[in-house]
């Protein structure tokens, strides 16, 4: 299975680098709340990085099937079949599907890895089983 991970966990300053990357890449604009990952603050304020598990909550909701598994494990989004119901993005049990008000779809972390490009203290890695 691919899917991102953060692998230096204590080094994430909480930059938004890889946030900030992720929104550029899928909504052509700089805005932490449609990325598709999170920095969230653990208990004791340090950052905690939230990255999609491909657990496939989000599919099994899905009424219009367009949420589907591909060969590597990962969920994907057809934009084609998505017809913007938001229930996939309310039965994330992470709070990492997006849908932007302006946007007729949803969309999630596909492991891409534009966020790890971008993150300048390595904290991320696309890891494969």
């Amino acid at each position: 299975m691919k899917k991102l991970v953060a692998v230096n966990k204590d080094a994430c300053m909480a930059c938004l680098a890889c946030a900030n990357a992720c929104s550029e890449a899928f909504y052509k604009r700089t805005d932490v709340s449609v990325s598709c990952i999170q920095i969230g603050a653990k208990k004791d304020g340090s950052p905690k990085v939230l990255a999609c598990p491909q657990c496939g909550k989000c599919a099994e909701v899905c009424e219009a099937g367009a949420i589907t598994q591909n060969a590597k494990g990962v969920y994907m989004v057809n934009k084609k079949k998505c017809t913007g119901c938001g229930k996939c993005v309310e039965a994330c049990p992470f709070g990492l599907m997006v849908k932007a008000d302006d946007s007729e779809t949803a969309s999630k972390c596909i492991a891409c890895g534009i966020c790890v490009k971008a993150c300048p203290m390595d904290v991320l890695t696309i890891k494969e089983d």
